[in-house]
């Protein structure tokens, strides 16, 4: 399969591309399709990669990240975004249950749920939520400063669902697409 925009091969790749890539490898261990194909642009890549850093320093355990990127890509529609935070989330100790049920806007913590649900409704009404919606999540535990978090995570998970979407990124995770469960959560 090809994508739309160039997956760069990371060995014949130069500049500041190659420097992001060759970070990338040694955090990772190996450099997804995703990070190859916006490597074309080193001001996006390097962009995405300060985003993530920024978004890893603040409030949320990294579970709870991967529980915002599976709702996000859910609602996106971003079946790469899916496969691969499906995998990591399984990696940061979420269930298949768990991961089905997260893709939907549901967890069997309030708290957790409530937090799902306002970021699938940031996504999907892209950030005009109503003030009950705020009073809600409020209400669940959050505060203003987590739910900015949380729009933090909305924009950093779009970005590369829509990267994604443009470049019809080759996934190279366990696939899974969305809409699709094996269960109902």
């Amino acid at each position: 399969m090809s994508t739309r925009i160039e997956t760069l091969n990371p060995e014949t790749t130069t500049g500041k591309s190659k420097e992001l890539f060759d970070a990338v490898q040694n955090k990772l261990g190996f450099i997804p399709n995703l990070i190859k194909v916006m490597g074309n642009s080193p001001a996006l890549l390097q962009s995405y990669l300060s985003l993530g850093e920024l978004n890893g320093s603040g409030n949320f355990s990294n579970k709870f990240r991967e529980q915002l990127a599976l709702v996000i890509a859910e609602e996106n529609e971003c079946n790469y975004c899916l496969s691969a935070h499906t995998a990591i989330g399984k990696s940061n100790g979420l269930s298949e249950e768990e991961i089905e049920q997260n893709r939907q806007a549901e967890a069997s913590d309030a708290k957790t749920k409530a937090g799902l649900q306002f970021a699938q409704s940031v996504t999907k009404n892209k950030g005009n939520v109503s003030s009950a919606e705020i009073d809600e999540v409020k209400a669940a535990g959050y505060n203003d400063g987590d739910i900015l978090e949380i729009v933090l995570n909305v924009v950093a998970n779009t970005l590369t669902n829509y990267v994604n979407h443009i470049a019809e990124t080759e996934v190279d995770f366990p696939k899974v697409e969305a809409g699709k469960f094996t269960q109902n959560a």
